[in-house]
């Protein structure tokens, strides 16, 4: 989640990435703007845990990288860096100029939505992210219902969304050849 910046100072890439080396709070950086991160609920953590469970399970002996939002996602184009909740990588990370805390090539991506986030998540971050040559799927999880948002990438380079409502479905990640249940998804969250 991001909030509001305090000034409106414009920082290089080298200087923002000195600064998070040693931030007690994550930021994203937005092509010189820093933009701090808020803290999660206990529903989104939940989630998360969940997932990437999940994906580790499944993908057990296979040649993909799974990672949290402590991974840096570096996208070129915009001069932006985030931090996914998840991300999958096929094959072997891509880091930016060989830093280990700067990817550049996931496959699949996954932001479990906030009230403060969402609109960003399905707007201006999406198209940020389908810069980006190897992203394939993108699953947006509401966690204060059973509600999955899941677009794939086409072979014609078209994004097909497709939507999961109720805790019973099985959504098939095509890029990492899994599939996951969406109750198995919100084990642990209540939706008070």
């Amino acid at each position: 989640m991001l909030v509001q910046p305090e000034s409106q100072k414009t920082y290089t890439l080298d200087e923002y990435r000195a600064l998070e080396e040693t931030a007690e709070f994550r930021s994203e950086y937005d092509d010189g703007e820093i933009l701090p991160m808020s803290g999660g609920t206990i529903e989104h953590n939940n989630i998360i845990i969940n997932i990437i469970v999940m994906l580790k399970i499944a993908l057990r002996g296979a040649n993909y990288h799974i990672q949290s939002s402590d991974l840096r996602l570096w996208i070129p184009q915009y001069r932006k860096g985030t931090y996914p909740d998840v991300m999958v990588i096929a094959g072997d990370p891509v880091f930016n100029e060989n830093r280990t805390d700067e990817i550049l090539n996931p496959c699949l991506i996954v932001e479990v939505l906030s009230k403060s986030t969402e609109g960003y998540d399905r707007g201006d971050k999406f198209l940020y992210y389908r810069s980006i040559p190897e992203f394939r799927e993108y699953l947006l999880v509401s966690q204060s219902e059973y509600f999955i948002e899941h677009y794939r990438k086409t072979g014609e380079g078209q994004w097909l969304l497709q939507e999961y409502r109720g805790n019973e479905r099985e959504i098939a990640l095509e890029s990492v050849g899994v599939s996951l249940v969406v109750n198995d998804l919100y084990e642990g969250v209540n939706f008070e």
